[in-house]
């Protein structure tokens, strides 16, 4: 089969599993190319299709998410190896490191913490915008752990970037100018799709019976200098219940929206 026809037949059978058939036929032939989908899309199809695009297809069928099978996902203006130790960033994500920009404007943090670091996706894309600054990514997870200092090395950022084992407490008795995160806040018991609750790790995603377990620890630890910020990742739902956790221990909120026009991110300043 030539790679055009594999690249059809794939779409038309992964359509069943997902929204993107084509984008994912085409990340996964890429893939199994050896090349950019650019390079894809821009080079000729005629030639026979890989013999390991068909494996690579067969996992996609069974829901394994796309960056799970290529290793890499793109966020924000870096690109990062992941693995099923930790969570696939998202281009909601990406809401935090905005709304830092906007809040920081002509200025940048001199040190940065992202809490619940996973691959290093918050804090490496903010130590990418602003070369300057220096910060602390920590996680729970040993494993996840070794994939973020593996990104930060790869990335040139192993001196910038120190990434730590820890919990919120600990890494919350610093001050830090800028404080990213993206705690667990999926309800336990609540519905998700296949690609989520079959291959991503679970500790990363629920919080409780209701998704607000973490935001109730991390609100009374959290302490920021005059002209500092914290960008948290919220469900869609819970602005309202998460931004009284914060406004009850003396914080200014805001909500910022995420591409789609969902709440995704809370803003806390000091007061």
């Amino acid at each position: 089969m030539t790679i055009a026809a594999a690249l059809a037949d794939a779409a038309g059978r992964l359509a069943a599993v997902s929204e993107t058939p084509r984008l994912d036929a085409e990340l996964l032939m890429a893939h199994a190319l050896g090349v950019g989908r650019e390079a894809l899309l821009l080079g000729p199809r005629h030639g026979p299709a890989p013999d390991a695009f068909a494996a690579l297809v067969e996992r996609r069928l069974r829901h394994e998410p796309i960056a799970y099978i290529t290793g890499r996902r793109a966020f924000w203006t870096i690109e990062l190896e992941v693995t099923p130790a930790v969570l696939i960033p998202r281009p909601d994500s990406e809401t935090l490191i905005e709304a830092a920009i906007d809040h920081f404007g002509t200025r940048a943090p001199a040190h940065v913490l992202d809490l619940g670091t996973g691959s290093g996706a918050l804090l490496l894309a903010a130590l990418a915008h602003w070369p300057d600054a220096r910060g602390l990514g920590v996680d729970a997870s040993a494993v996840a752990v070794a994939v973020a200092r593996a990104n930060a090395i790869r990335l040139g950022m192993g001196e910038r970037a120190k990434i730590a084992r820890g919990d919120w407490d600990a890494a919350l008795a610093g001050t830090y100018d800028l404080v990213l995160c993206h705690p667990p806040y999926i309800a336990t018991g609540e519905a998700l799709l296949a690609d989520v609750v079959r291959f991503e790790p679970a500790a990363a995603l629920f919080a409780g019976s209701d998704g607000l377990d973490d935001y109730r620890r991390i609100a009374p630890l959290l302490r920021l200098p005059a002209g500092g910020v914290a960008c948290i990742e919220i469900g869609a739902t819970q602005a309202e219940a998460v931004s009284a956790l914060f406004a009850a221990r003396g914080f200014a909120t805001s909500i910022r929206k995420d591409l789609a026009g969902r709440d995704r991110c809370l803003v806390v300043t000091a007061l």
